[in-house]
């Protein structure tokens, strides 16, 4: 017979993420790798590494030379983008 409880650990995708509080990451908050952080942050994948070398933009080292970023620290990154237009001229 099974226990209504190994259904559960089998399936552990079944239901949303937050379904279960306990999860310690949902999706959104999983680490970005450079190639995810450049679409994100609409760049080119040399400008992101560009940054990481200047420290420029907030990054996590993992296991040495992996770069990791967290979309938490990248959202206010990304705002300072975001120029006023003024009257047009160049």
């Amino acid at each position: 017979m099974k226990s209504p409880m190994s259904s559960k650990q089998i399936q552990p995708n079944a239901g949303s993420p937050a379904a279960d509080p306990g999860l310690p990451f949902f999706r959104e908050e999983l680490p970005l790798n450079v190639r995810q952080a450049a679409i994100y942050l609409g760049v080119s994948v040399q400008t992101v590494y560009l940054w990481v070398e200047r420290k420029q933009i907030p990054h996590l080292r993992v296991m040495g030379r992996n770069i990791r970023f967290l979309r938490a620290d990248l959202v206010p990154f990304r705002a300072t983008f975001k120029q006023e237009v003024g009257d047009g001229k160049t």
